[in-house]
Protein backbone atom coordinates (compact mmCIF):
# COMPACT_ATOMS: atom_id res chain seq x y z
CA UNK A 1 0.00 0.00 0.00
CA UNK A 2 1.32 3.58 -0.94
CA UNK A 3 1.01 6.53 1.19
CA UNK A 4 0.33 9.55 -1.18
CA UNK A 5 3.07 12.04 -0.30
CA UNK A 6 2.51 15.29 1.56
CA UNK A 7 2.38 18.66 -0.63
CA UNK A 8 3.28 20.79 2.54
CA UNK A 9 -0.08 22.50 1.97
CA UNK A 10 -2.63 22.84 4.45
CA UNK A 11 -5.99 24.17 4.50
CA UNK A 12 -6.52 27.67 5.69
CA UNK A 13 -7.10 28.57 8.93
CA UNK A 14 -10.68 30.75 8.83
CA UNK A 15 -11.32 33.17 11.87
CA UNK A 16 -14.65 34.69 11.60
CA UNK A 17 -13.47 38.27 13.05
CA UNK A 18 -16.32 39.76 16.27
CA UNK A 19 -18.52 42.61 15.26
CA UNK A 20 -17.59 46.11 16.48
CA UNK A 21 -21.50 46.16 18.17
CA UNK A 22 -20.82 42.28 20.24
CA UNK A 23 -17.03 44.05 21.12
CA UNK A 24 -18.75 46.78 22.52
CA UNK A 25 -21.43 44.83 24.04
CA UNK A 26 -18.72 42.24 26.08
CA UNK A 27 -16.85 46.04 26.98
CA UNK A 28 -19.82 47.06 28.04
CA UNK A 29 -20.74 44.34 30.18
CA UNK A 30 -17.06 44.24 31.72
CA UNK A 31 -17.15 47.88 32.55
CA UNK A 32 -20.44 47.90 34.86
CA UNK A 33 -18.91 44.85 36.49
CA UNK A 34 -15.87 46.18 37.32
CA UNK A 35 -17.28 49.54 38.29
CA UNK A 36 -20.01 48.30 40.61
CA UNK A 37 -16.86 46.39 41.88
CA UNK A 38 -14.76 49.40 42.23
CA UNK A 39 -17.35 51.79 44.17
CA UNK A 40 -18.29 48.74 46.60
CA UNK A 41 -14.47 48.73 47.60
CA UNK A 42 -13.98 52.32 47.19
CA UNK A 43 -17.29 52.93 49.77
CA UNK A 44 -15.69 49.93 52.00
CA UNK A 45 -12.59 51.87 52.12
CA UNK A 46 -13.83 55.03 52.69
CA UNK A 47 -16.72 54.64 55.72
CA UNK A 48 -14.65 56.05 58.24
CA UNK A 49 -14.52 59.28 56.19
CA UNK A 50 -18.57 59.67 55.94
CA UNK A 51 -18.17 60.37 59.66
CA UNK A 52 -15.85 63.86 58.82
CA UNK A 53 -17.00 67.18 59.57
CA UNK A 54 -15.21 68.64 56.32
CA UNK A 55 -15.30 65.59 54.05
CA UNK A 56 -15.11 67.87 50.68
CA UNK A 57 -11.40 68.38 51.77
CA UNK A 58 -10.52 64.32 51.00
CA UNK A 59 -11.64 65.45 47.35
CA UNK A 60 -10.04 67.97 46.28
CA UNK A 61 -9.01 68.73 42.41
CA UNK A 62 -6.45 66.44 42.20
CA UNK A 63 -8.29 63.36 43.38
CA UNK A 64 -10.21 63.31 39.91
CA UNK A 65 -7.31 62.39 38.23
CA UNK A 66 -5.92 60.18 40.65
CA UNK A 67 -9.02 58.54 41.27
CA UNK A 68 -8.91 58.15 37.13
CA UNK A 69 -5.78 56.50 36.93
CA UNK A 70 -6.58 53.86 39.91
CA UNK A 71 -9.69 52.74 38.01
CA UNK A 72 -7.74 52.71 34.99
CA UNK A 73 -5.07 50.75 36.45
CA UNK A 74 -7.80 48.09 37.80
CA UNK A 75 -9.39 47.69 34.73
CA UNK A 76 -6.13 47.09 32.97
CA UNK A 77 -5.41 44.76 35.65
CA UNK A 78 -8.75 42.85 34.96
CA UNK A 79 -8.51 42.36 30.92
CA UNK A 80 -4.63 41.71 31.40
CA UNK A 81 -5.25 38.85 33.65
CA UNK A 82 -8.23 37.53 31.67
CA UNK A 83 -6.96 38.01 28.08
CA UNK A 84 -3.68 36.19 28.71
CA UNK A 85 -4.90 33.59 31.46
CA UNK A 86 -8.19 32.53 28.58
CA UNK A 87 -8.39 35.23 26.60
CA UNK A 88 -11.97 36.13 27.41
CA UNK A 89 -13.16 38.10 30.17
CA UNK A 90 -16.41 38.14 31.82
CA UNK A 91 -17.75 40.10 29.08
CA UNK A 92 -16.50 38.39 26.25
CA UNK A 93 -17.53 34.93 27.68
CA UNK A 94 -21.20 36.07 27.54
CA UNK A 95 -20.89 37.64 23.93
CA UNK A 96 -18.35 34.49 22.98
CA UNK A 97 -15.99 36.43 21.50
CA UNK A 98 -12.72 35.59 22.11
CA UNK A 99 -9.16 37.68 21.89
CA UNK A 100 -6.27 35.84 19.59
CA UNK A 101 -3.10 36.36 18.25
CA UNK A 102 -3.19 37.01 14.51
CA UNK A 103 -2.80 33.37 13.85
CA UNK A 104 -5.40 32.14 16.42
CA UNK A 105 -2.86 31.95 19.21
CA UNK A 106 -3.40 32.61 22.95
CA UNK A 107 -2.04 35.95 24.05
CA UNK A 108 0.99 36.66 26.31
CA UNK A 109 1.42 38.27 29.30
CA UNK A 110 3.13 41.24 27.21
CA UNK A 111 0.45 41.34 24.05
CA UNK A 112 -2.48 40.91 26.40
CA UNK A 113 -1.08 44.22 28.40
CA UNK A 114 -0.88 45.98 25.27
CA UNK A 115 -4.34 45.18 24.18
CA UNK A 116 -5.92 46.44 27.22
CA UNK A 117 -3.57 49.06 27.53
CA UNK A 118 -5.54 51.08 24.86
CA UNK A 119 -9.12 50.00 26.48
CA UNK A 120 -8.02 50.81 29.91
CA UNK A 121 -6.77 54.16 29.37
CA UNK A 122 -7.15 55.41 25.71
CA UNK A 123 -10.51 53.70 24.40
CA UNK A 124 -11.79 56.38 22.13
CA UNK A 125 -8.99 57.48 20.78
CA UNK A 126 -8.05 53.55 19.82
CA UNK A 127 -11.05 52.35 18.80
CA UNK A 128 -11.59 55.95 16.08
CA UNK A 129 -7.58 55.43 15.17
CA UNK A 130 -8.06 51.15 14.19
CA UNK A 131 -11.72 52.36 12.54
CA UNK A 132 -9.26 54.77 10.45
CA UNK A 133 -6.01 52.18 9.83
CA UNK A 134 -7.17 48.61 10.78
CA UNK A 135 -10.18 48.46 10.01
CA UNK A 136 -9.61 45.25 7.30
CA UNK A 137 -9.26 42.86 10.68
CA UNK A 138 -11.30 45.26 13.13
CA UNK A 139 -8.33 46.06 15.07
CA UNK A 140 -7.83 48.65 17.24
CA UNK A 141 -4.66 50.62 17.37
CA UNK A 142 -3.72 48.11 20.68
CA UNK A 143 -4.89 45.06 19.20
CA UNK A 144 -2.66 45.90 15.87
CA UNK A 145 0.73 47.10 18.45
CA UNK A 146 0.06 43.37 20.47
CA UNK A 147 -0.83 41.06 16.60
CA UNK A 148 -4.09 40.45 18.51
CA UNK A 149 -7.71 40.16 16.98
CA UNK A 150 -11.07 39.30 18.52
CA UNK A 151 -13.24 36.74 16.89
CA UNK A 152 -16.43 34.89 17.72
CA UNK A 153 -15.81 31.60 19.37
CA UNK A 154 -17.65 29.41 17.45
CA UNK A 155 -15.12 29.35 14.71
CA UNK A 156 -11.96 29.14 16.93
CA UNK A 157 -12.07 25.44 17.48
CA UNK A 158 -12.18 24.79 13.81
CA UNK A 159 -8.79 27.12 13.38
CA UNK A 160 -6.87 25.50 15.62
CA UNK A 161 -6.59 22.41 13.45
CA UNK A 162 -4.10 23.99 11.25
CA UNK A 163 -1.27 26.33 11.60
CA UNK A 164 -0.18 27.63 7.97
CA UNK A 165 -2.79 29.96 5.95
CA UNK A 166 -5.03 32.14 7.98
CA UNK A 167 -8.22 33.59 6.07
CA UNK A 168 -10.28 36.07 8.03
CA UNK A 169 -13.79 36.62 7.81
CA UNK A 170 -16.59 38.96 8.94
CA UNK A 171 -19.30 38.30 11.09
Amino acid sequence: MEVPPETGVSEPIELNLAKWSDRFIAWLIDFIIVTVAIEIIFYAATFPLWFDSNPTRWFTDGATSVGYITRSLIFLAYWTYFESTSGQSIGKKIVQIKTVGISGEALSILDALIESFGKSFLLPLDVILGWIFTNEKRQRISNRASNSIIIKLKSHTEALKSNNQVHYTKD
